[in-house]
């Protein structure tokens, strides 16, 4: 029932469905719309009718919220990683802030692609006073609630994000306050 007046999603297919799914039990009548910033789709989904433009929620995806990339581990079952690498290797790669999987991204990689696009794109919505849903994954959310929250290197690594259960932050005009669910 909260109001969503844009949504910010990553270009992975499960992020997009995620928010597909949470937008059709609304019942405000408004229909999520991904907006395109290049080519033919630019220009071929423009709504040129204000009633119609009052009736959407504009969806902007970006592979700045998309998962950390895992590099040669992308794709792997983790108990055969585990027996090829070593449980505290894997285990290392997957909960270290710095360090890396071979030719993948560090959770530290992943919150200097996320960070700026979330201060630079996501934030300014919030601070013109609209509802944000963003729809991303447990890496890239971490890298915003870093930010949203001023954590640590060290507390982000031990940060868990439950899939499919929202997080929700209002906005005080010069800092974010984190609400529970049901309150």
């Amino acid at each position: 029932s909260i109001p969503i007046d844009v949504i910010f999603c990553s270009t992975l297919v499960r992020a997009m469905m995620t928010t597909m799914l949470a937008m059709s039990v609304r019942h405000d009548g408004k229909t999520p719309v991904v907006q395109h910033a290049e080519g033919k789709l630019n220009s071929w989904s423009k709504i040129y009718s204000q009633d119609a433009l009052a009736n959407i929620i504009p969806v902007y995806c970006s592979d700045a919220l998309n998962e950390r990339m895992y590099g040669e581990l992308q794709g792997l079952n983790k108990r055969e990683t585990m027996d090829a690498y070593g449980e505290e290797q894997v285990k290392l790669w997957r909960r270290s802030f710095s360090v890396r999987p071979p030719n993948g991204e560090s959770l530290e990689l992943t919150t200097k692609r996320t960070i700026p696009y979330f201060e630079r794109t996501i934030l300014p919505e919030i601070k013109a006073g609209k509802n944000v849903l963003v729809s991303a994954h447990g890496n890239s959310l971490r890298a915003c609630v870093k930010d949203i929250e001023g954590l640590s290197d060290d507390e982000v690594v031990s940060l868990e994000i439950a899939t499919g259960e929202p997080i929700i932050y209002e906005w005080n005009e010069s800092s974010f306050e984190r609400k529970h669910i049901y309150e």
